[in-house]
């Protein structure tokens, strides 16, 4: 097992301190600030919560979190962060809900699909290769669901992650997503909470300074992982 990976979550976890993914919105009711529940990995600890994770998944493609907020939240004020409610909203009211989040048109049939599967398990925890078969649900998505609601051992790889991986030359530019998901889970251990706070910290420190503006950039603490390896 190479050890850089362990290096670089733990400069994260020193540097940035736990994150609290996934976030949820009954804990934004309890007074956590923005749903985020640092340090605490027992979530969810609800069927309902399970759900809006699910729901989050589907809506963050292609899109900020800021804006999956605004839909999660229309939703949640018509009631429909209920996988009943969901379902009989009218194409239209679920067009206009999750409208903030962008592809409003796909996301929705999306949105019914993985709802109609969720209703489906009665509380089994589904295989990689169910959600796959999910219209709507690609390895992003599948791998999100399967770590933040189902407390699966499954490393997420999204597009911050890949600008680390490859800033660091820890896998090849043209390494597609099982290629790095593989990386790092052959070399950490299949630990639930450690992949869902390094996929986190790794989506904060990009947040920084991985974005596309910032990429190219050599010097502030873009390249303060380096110093590690």
């Amino acid at each position: 097992m190479n050890k850089k990976l362990l290096i670089i979550y733990e400069a994260l976890l020193k540097h940035y301190g736990p994150q609290g993914w996934w976030p949820l919105t009954s804990l934004v009711e309890e007074g956590k600030d923005g749903g985020y529940h640092p340090g605490d990995y027992e979530h969810p600890k609800t069927e309902l919560d399970a759900y809006e994770i699910i729901v989050g998944a589907i809506l963050t493609q292609n899109t900020s979190w800021s804006a999956v907020e605004r839909a999660i939240q229309n939703l949640r004020q018509i009631g429909a962060l209920d996988p009943h409610a969901l379902l009989s909203l009218s194409d239209s009211e679920l067009k206009r809900a999750i409208k903030p989040a962008g592809f409003y048109n796909q996301k929705a049939l999306y949105l019914k699909e993985a709802t109609k599967f969720f209703m489906s398990l009665s509380k089994k925890t589904p295989t990689r290769k169910d959600l796959l078969s999910v219209k709507g649900v690609g390895n992003e998505t599948a791998d999100s669901i399967l770590l933040y609601a189902y407390k699966q051992p499954q490393f997420v790889i999204d597009a911050y992650t890949k600008r680390i991986a490859f800033a660091l030359n820890l896998a090849d530019e043209s390494a597609g997503y099982m290629e790095l998901k593989d990386l790092f889970e052959s070399n950490l251990p299949k630990d639930v909470a450690l992949y869902q706070e390094f996929h986190a910290l790794l989506v904060e420190h990009a947040k920084h300074f991985y974005s596309k503006k910032t990429r190219s950039s050599s010097q502030t603490e873009v390249d303060f992982l380096k110093e590690f390896l």
